[in-house]
């Protein structure tokens, strides 16, 4: 049980790493708002790079678990990434 809830926690932290990465490159990129930004992103056909890219942060989140011996937790953030990839190749096949 507290297996997976360490794996939980990992992937929360994954998914909110992912989502403040996206917004900070919009931030920091964009000369748009983020809400202008998104729906640029999605009828240009980018939105999935965009996402790519906020994943970046999702680094940060594994490398510190790892160092300071958070395996499992480092593994949701792994496991979330994935999901944020697999989302990203749906789009890209179905968009």
């Amino acid at each position: 049980m507290a297996r997976n809830k360490e794996i939980a926690i990992g992937f929360i932290v994954g998914i909110i790493a992912n989502t403040i990465g996206t917004l900070l490159y919009i931030l920091f990129f964009s000369d748009l708002g983020i809400s202008e930004t998104l729906e640029a992103a999605i009828s240009q056909g980018y939105l999935g790079s965009l996402l790519a890219l906020g994943a970046i942060l999702n680094l940060v989140a594994f490398f510190g678990f790892l160092r300071i011996k958070r395996d499992l937790r480092a593994r949701g953030v792994m496991i979330a990434t994935l999901l944020c990839a697999l989302v990203i190749l749906c789009y890209k096949l179905l968009g």
